[in-house]
């Protein structure tokens, strides 16, 4: 029972998709999970479910989604084309995205959707948070277009539901604590269940147990001092286990080490990720608010961009901050565009009439500076350009020493609300280094027999922030292509 011809560590999103890329192979398939069953699924569980995928048009959507022909005739789903995807990795991370991995997410984005599709996960437009009604008619922006129906808890239970289905074993409770290695080849791996340690062979191995957020003590190894003050968006099973596991066995780091995923995210959240309120602890609308720290000043340019390409690396922003905090501010008139996660109960939030009477609401935030900020901001927007929240409508400030580049509006309409966030880690950048088949290399370069790789414990796809949505599908493009090539080395041995 415990000898498998693959054995994967973790069962999350990229897990699950290297898990049944092997099965579709033949090969006898194991799934080994750190968490009980109610918390399994690593951070896929705790996403919006999102994916980045490329698309010429309708034709390809339909390959995804299920469209009704109400849905057809009211919506603009343009396109997302794969120039678009390599501009957009590679701007957002500075030009220093691995290319060859940054080639294998796009040119495969579409094609491994379809093939979750096949395996029983279902897909729909993200009309709540990424279409916005033009003239009657839905209009998708950001190149963010399918999400997972329900979520990444749906995503979990389809993946696990085909797991289940397909015949691949999976032991929760079971933390990997060791490969398996003879000097040569990985052939398993050491487990901890029950209190208990055991063997567990395979001919190969499939790392895909995440980052290591939710490790304080790597977060300021790596990331730097003051991280260890950051919330965890997610689970708290990401210590970094499959990380030390490969390199103590001799394979390569790779990739942005001092950089992660971090978002703005509630003042008063828990340490870790809550699964009854999942990804709604994060306050995304902040490019049609602005943002103010403990002295009371903008302290960043809310409408550089559009939220996917800014989202993940405000959080590191915010923490930068004095008390590691801030404020989102906004009026009446732009209350209308907060996404759902403004609603929750769980959140910090004050409200007021006046911007004086808000000004003193603002819990550790000077609020005569504040006042003087919300000023000058005023009286520096281009009121003559129109307001377009659909586009990058160059609505600006002039004169400031951080202008708003996008979607500046005065703040002079009552009612007045502010939402206090802090820091929310949600993956961490640096990990193991994989080569194009996914098999990790040891630290001469040379691929590691046995042993593979995928999702957030690999390395160099993502340097300082991504794309939005690019994470679920990186892992499942990289899962289902480690699946595949664990079964074909073991084939050709």
């Amino acid at each position: 029972m415990d000898s498998y011809d693959v054995i994967v560590i973790g069962a999350g999103n990229a897990a699950g998709c290297a898990a049944l890329s092997a099965r579709e192979k033949g090969m006898r398939v194991a799934m080994i999970e750190r968490a009980p069953l109610d918390e399994a699924g690593g951070n896929t569980r705790f996403t919006a479910g999102s994916m980045r995928v490329v698309y010429n048009g309708l034709d390809d959507i339909k390959k995804l989604v299920d469209l009704s022909e109400t849905e057809i005739a009211t919506t603009d789903f343009g396109t997302y084309t794969q120039d678009q995807f390599f501009d957009d990795i590679f701007r957002v991370t500075q030009y220093r995205t691995d290319p060859d991995m940054a080639e294998t997410l796009v040119t495969r984005s579409l094609d491994t959707l379809i093939w979750m599709k096949s395996k029983g996960v279902q897909f729909v437009p993200i009309y709540g948070r990424q279409a916005f009604k033009i003239d009657g008619k839905f209009k998708f922006w950001g190149g963010l277009t399918v999400e997972s129906n329900g979520g990444g808890p749906g995503l979990f239970e389809y993946l696990t539901n085909a797991a289940t289905r397909e015949g691949i074993e999976t032991f929760y409770e079971t933390r990997a604590v060791e490969l398996l290695y003879d000097g040569v080849h990985v052939t398993g791996v050491k487990v901890k269940s029950n209190g208990k340690i055991r063997d567990m062979h395979a001919r190969a191995v499939i790392l895909a147990c995440g980052g290591f957020q939710s490790n304080p003590e790597m977060r300021t190894r790596y990331l730097g001092p003051g991280w260890e003050l950051a919330k965890v968006r997610g689970t708290r099973f990401n210590t970094g286990d499959g990380l030390n596991m490969g390199l103590a066995i001799g394979a390569a780091s790779y990739g942005n080490f001092s950089g992660g995923h971090a978002v703005g995210w509630d003042r008063n959240a828990p340490e870790f990720g809550d699964l009854a309120v999942g990804d709604q602890f994060q306050k995304h609308s902040y490019p049609f608010f602005i943002m103010v720290n403990a002295e009371g000043k903008r302290f960043v340019d809310e409408g550089a961009d559009f939220r996917n390409y800014t989202y993940a690396k405000y959080g590191r922003v915010i923490l930068n901050q004095p008390g590691q905090f801030a404020w989102q501010v906004l009026d009446a008139k732009v209350a209308h565009l907060k996404r759902g996660e403004y609603n929750i109960r769980q959140i910090t939030k004050v409200t007021a009439n006046t911007i004086e009477e808000l000004a003193g609401k603002l819990e550790g935030v000077d609020p005569k500076a504040f006042l003087a900020t919300i000023k000058a901001y005023n009286a520096a927007i281009r009121t003559d350009v129109p307001f377009n929240p659909n586009v990058k409508d160059g609505r600006c400030t002039q004169g400031l020493e951080i202008d708003k580049s996008n979607w500046a509006n005065t703040i002079d309409t009552p009612p007045f609300e502010g939402y206090g966030v802090t820091c929310g880690l949600t993956f961490t950048f640096g990990g193991l280094r994989i080569n194009r088949e996914g098999q990790v290399v040891d630290t001469d370069l040379k691929p590691i027999p046995g042993l593979f790789a995928a999702g957030e414990c690999v390395g160099g796809l993502f340097y300082f922030n991504y794309p939005g949505g690019s994470g679920l599908t990186a892992g499942a493009v990289f899962g289902r292509l480690a699946g595949a090539s664990a079964a074909d080395a073991i084939r050709r041995n």
